[in-house]
């Protein structure tokens, strides 16, 4: 009976292992707005869906960071779904507070940017599988804000 059960497990781990899956990546990160508070940086997201219908996103999680440390972190619980065999594109919004703006003084340096590194997890319920993170992650360079930007 364990035998059986093992080779049972087996099959389940390969046929599973084997399913399409949603592939996903970063397209772009930018500069959106100002506030009071904080400044929002907006992450393009495309996420191709194999399948036939259309799959719930349980939740956007992200982290950037800036010379090694971590400046914004959050998650978008619920964001919606992704379209049937198709490509769908997500906004990701990321605040950064002024306070952490102005500790990176050092990074912003002659050409006012920040060197980042954007980590995101895109949870989907996928049938029968359960929930599935795809894992993306982006290194670059963030414009600040100017004074035209800010009025």
């Amino acid at each position: 009976m364990s035998e059986f059960m093992n080779k049972a497990k087996e099959f389940l781990a390969e046929k599973i292992g084997n399913v399409k899956k949603p592939e996903a990546s970063i397209n772009d990160v930018d500069f959106k707005r100002v506030s009071r508070e904080s400044v929002e940086y907006l992450a393009k997201v495309s996420v191709t869906n194999p399948y036939g219908h259309t799959l719930p996103i349980c939740e956007i999680s992200y982290k950037l960071k800036s010379g090694g440390r971590e400046i914004a972190s959050g998650t978008i619980p619920d964001p919606g779904s992704l379209k049937a065999s198709d490509t769908t594109l997500l906004d990701v919004p990321v605040q950064v507070p002024h306070s952490v703006l102005v500790s990176l003084a050092r990074d912003v340096g002659a050409d006012w940017d920040i060197d980042y590194e954007l980590e995101l997890g895109l949870t989907i319920d996928l049938p029968i599988v359960g929930n599935f993170t795809i894992p993306l992650s982006q290194k670059g360079q963030i414009k600040l804000p100017t004074l035209s930007d800010i009025f």
